[in-house]
């Protein structure tokens, strides 16, 4: 069994629906959006993923490529990006944005979706997991932008939902808010 690399450098565990969409999706080209200090990218390269990790923090993009080069791993490209450009460079296999779009600005998001889906190789997956604001568990953090109830589902019409729900869940700070989960497959033909 291989070393956890997140255990080994202190960073938090891969996000629960990234380790779980690894049961479903095959290696390929990834790209770890808002990849922060890389927990994702690590777990994914370790399942045998090629990884473009991008984030806006140049620091938390050293420290990425630190563990990178000290530990010689190939298959993680770290590199400085903003998401609200929308304007991603190369396609992809599997595109995975977790807690991520909230913190985006909320006029560009509909185009980061957009370049998401169009940048997803036929039959590969996008995986998102983003706050919802609704009337039952309106969102008690001021994220820039949440979705509202089944806004997700609605811009990824025509793809294969393989799992989506809106669930309550629990931010690391105890904060208890609906969040979108998704994991939708492009269509072969699209």
């Amino acid at each position: 069994m291989s070393v956890d690399l997140n255990q080994k450098y202190g960073l938090n565990p891969a996000h629960s629906e990234v380790v779980a969409a690894c049961q479903v999706v095959p290696p390929g080209a990834a790209l770890d959006m808002g990849c922060s200090n890389g927990r994702n990218a690590l777990y994914l390269a370790q399942q045998g993923f090629t990884v473009t990790a991008v984030d806006i923090n140049p620091a938390s993009l050293q420290q990425l490529q630190q563990i990178v080069d000290h530990e010689g791993i190939s298959a993680v490209s770290p590199q400085l990006y903003d998401l609200n450009d929308a304007s991603l460079g190369a396609d992809y296999d599997f595109i995975a944005c977790t807690v991520t779009l909230m913190f985006l600005d909320p006029l560009r998001v509909a185009s980061v979706l957009s370049d998401m889906q169009n940048r997803t190789r036929a039959g590969g997956y996008n995986l998102i997991v983003c706050a919802v604001d609704s009337d039952d568990y309106p969102c008690p953090v001021p994220f820039p932008f949440t979705f509202v109830p089944g806004e997700l589902s609605t811009a990824y019409e025509g793809w294969e939902q393989v799992k989506y729900n809106e669930d309550v869940g629990t931010m690391h700070n105890g904060a208890r808010l609906r969040f979108a989960t998704m994991l939708a497959r492009k269509p072969n033909d699209g």
